[in-house]
């Protein structure tokens, strides 16, 4: 067995060690601390039929379920190791799960070049050559609900794709609707919050779900959009995804476009109505991740056509809506698509918590050639994302397989729990016995974004800009579609108790439009003043 020739080999090497150390070449280390990593790697595909079974340490040990007690009907012993350390380790196998985003399915593909668009507005080498392809791994999830949530319920989807480029990692964190439900990140949590559990009852709470909407009516474009039956996603595959913040692509040069991105499925969209979730949840809480799932392993690989779209800073400058608000859409009859590439996924996880649980996003994550605006959520989410997984998945997250570069990398973070590449005896500052080379600045930074004006406290306030989204999204709804926001919006907010709650709801609705408000209103027993 294996572990036997280990063994012996072990004390072979120990006796040849002895005999010849006089003779030891010192030249290079005799010992490798990756070697253990190494040889567990050799065996992460072997069927468990061609192992035995060990203690954590590696010990073999004759039997899985043994305990060390006195007898066989006396007490447990505190020597008896393969019993603690099953049960400390069963107590502890699961990490936090995500606060949003916490149920999903991913898989593995890659994103390919299909354009010379994108090399046409940035120097990120990913967009270089035409057919070029970078590994990625993508997850989708559910947003509000927790890690037993159903797949079909009505909330916003995630679509995060990790690519590992040759410049190091890029997370896109995408979402299956162009904008969200605020533009101040400060309501993050808040929102959030009204959307979860309540306090006491640990129950869903619909007067909390309408309460922070009705205040904030530069919601009302997610809100229609959510209760639509956009807002329930026939699985994953059939979706959109955008990014709904603002970037900027640069050039070698140091020019520059902000970019919207976006993935547009190539099987087609489709959405469930509200019945066909409802029944979705009951007959499959996790078709999304089934179907993902059963569709790659078929050979029936899910695709995504990307686009940037762009804007030059006088264009946003002059753009109807603040380009920095993600409450509000780039038009693309206003913006056009432009495409870059395609996103194929075509192989499933081998283990699902190595691969898709541990799986880390963080949109501070790009190569040169890619970079940040001042869109303000965009600026907290570059916090927020990265400080999530050094909480959930540990302050090394990074070194974890599923979130490792391919690249090198080398810099001055070191030590902190589950640490596995310390990076060796390089110093742990700036150095000059040992400096690490860096590269010149890829492109004129005095060319960038200048920050101009005073720091101030802000919040935006909403304004009628706000309802021209919304405006123009229900005279585009069919009046079967229209009909289907106006019940699922009834069904929804005819659960919330509070009144006064409800009547400033219906009176959004009602200034987006009076046919609208007014059978909402009456599906819920408001009056709406005139």
């Amino acid at each position: 067995m294996r572990f036997a020739t280990y063994s012996a080999l072990f004390v072979s090497g120990l006796a040849s060690a002895a005999a010849s150390a006089e003779k030891r070449d010192t030249s290079s280390a005799p010992f490798d601390i990756y070697d253990g990593p190494t040889e567990q790697d050799t065996l992460y595909n072997d069927p468990a039929s061609k192992l035995e079974y060990t203690l954590s340490g590696g010990q073999p040990y004759p039997n899985p379920l043994y305990s060390d007690r006195l007898g066989t009907t006396g007490p447990l012993l505190l020597q008896s190791t393969n019993l603690i350390e099953q049960l400390a380790h069963f107590v502890r196998e699961r990490v936090p799960e995500r606060t949003v985003h916490a149920k999903g399915g991913g898989a593995h593909g890659y994103f390919e070049v299909t354009t010379d668009t994108g090399a046409n507005y940035s120097m990120a080498d990913l967009f270089s050559t035409v057919g070029k392809r970078t590994p990625l791994t993508a997850r989708f999830s559910t947003i509000a609900g927790n890690l037993g949530n159903a797949d079909s319920v009505r909330d916003l989807r995630g679509a995060a794709f990790k690519m590992r480029t040759d410049e190091g990692i890029l997370d896109w964190v995408f979402l299956n609707h162009p904008v969200f439900w605020l533009r101040d990140p400060v309501k993050f949590p808040h929102f959030i919050r009204s959307q979860k559990r309540e306090p006491q009852t640990n129950l869903l709470n619909k007067n909390n779900f309408w309460d922070y909407l009705s205040g904030n009516n530069e919601s009302i474009y997610q809100v229609m959009r959510t209760m639509s039956d956009l807002g329930t996603p026939y699985g994953f595959r059939h979706m959109n995804a955008w990014s709904g913040n603002t970037f900027r692509a640069i050039k070698a040069d140091g020019s520059w476009v902000y970019i919207k991105i976006s993935a547009y499925t190539d099987q087609g969209v489709k959405n469930n109505t509200e019945a066909e979730a409802v029944l979705q949840a009951g007959q499959n809480p996790d078709f999304g991740v089934q179907d993902l799932f059963d569709s790659i392993e078929a050979g029936d690989f899910p695709s995504w056509t990307v686009y940037f779209q762009t804007m030059t800073p006088a264009q946003a400058e002059a753009y109807k809506y603040n380009v920095f608000d993600l409450t509000k859409e780039w038009l693309v009859d206003e913006v056009p698509l432009q495409e870059i590439g395609r996103i194929v996924l075509n192989q499933n996880p081998t283990n699902y918590f190595a691969e898709i649980e541990q799986l880390g996003f963080d949109p501070s994550q790009m190569p040169n050639g890619l970079d940040s605006s001042v869109d303000p959520t965009l600026q907290a989410r570059l916090f927020a994302y990265g400080d999530a997984q050094r909480y959930r998945i540990g302050v090394n997250h990074k070194q974890l397989p599923i979130n490792c570069p391919l690249n090198p990398t080398a810099n001055f973070l070191r030590d902190g729990f589950m640490n596995f590449n310390n990076q060796g005896k390089r110093p742990n500052f700036v150095s000059q016995q040992d400096p690490l080379n860096v590269e010149q600045n890829p492109y004129p930074n005095e060319n960038h974004t200048v920050w101009t004006g005073t720091a101030l406290k802000y919040l935006s306030t909403p304004s009628e800009i706000d309802f021209d989204l919304p405006r123009i999204f229900w005279n585009g709804l069919s009046a079967t579609d229209q009909a289907n926001l106006i019940s699922n919006v009834i069904g929804h907010l005819g659960l919330a108790s509070d009144q006064s709650i409800k009547d400033k709801q219906c009176a959004i609705f009602n200034h987006v439009n009076a046919t609208l408000g007014q059978a909402i209103a009456k599906g819920v027993n408001c009056t709406i003043s005139s």
